[in-house]
């Protein structure tokens, strides 16, 4: 499986300068984040991906759209690899906003408002990550899967820290990470 972050958001330019959350619900991303996902897209061409699965959020859907687009492949929604809720960029949009957008995608039984009520704890984090891997592990079609997700969601899954537009190859069987493509 390989796991990819999605390109520098809005937030993320900001956040990076103050440390102090600048309140832009579901951001989007910059020109560099969408230079950071056609980056990755290159690096992922000959990496034997048949699947797509990303994050409802918009910086995810648009890096995986960049990405979908150059490998040919769908792409589906997983909301389980959504970001860790903790501040305002993690508040999303509804479905209908984002199937209006990309009517292309998968979003399967997404709930109209699928982010969580309130702040996710890291002990949440953990449980949905070990949850997801284990799902993952029992499907048993892992190998060929791109994962387009979030610092909060990879760093739990991988104990990695990545930044924006890193993709790095993770083994959920063994738990272990060969390393960013």
């Amino acid at each position: 499986m390989i796991l990819v972050r999605h390109g520098q958001s809005h937030f993320n330019v900001h956040f990076a300068k103050t440390r102090i959350d600048p309140g832009i619900e579901d951001p989007g991303l910059t020109e560099e984040g969408e230079r950071q996902a056609q980056a990755a897209a290159d690096s992922l061409k000959d990496q034997g991906i048949a699947r797509i699965v990303a994050s409802p959020y918009w910086r995810t859907l648009h890096t995986a759209e960049i990405i979908a687009a150059a490998l040919g492949l769908p792409v589906t929604i997983d909301p389980r690899v959504r970001e860790r809720y903790f501040f305002t960029c993690d508040i999303g949009s509804h479905r209908s906003a984002l199937n209006e957008r990309w009517p292309h995608f998968g979003f399967g039984d997404l709930a109209e408002r699928w982010w969580p009520e309130e702040e996710e704890t890291e002990e949440a984090l953990a449980v949905r990550c070990e949850g997801f891997r284990r799902a993952v592990l029992d499907d048993g079609q892992w190998d060929d899967l791109l994962i387009v997700s979030h610092w909060g969601f990879i760093r739990g899954l991988t104990g990695k820290a990545v930044e924006n537009g890193v993709a790095l190859r993770f083994d959920p069987d063994a738990g272990l990470v060969s390393g960013a493509l």
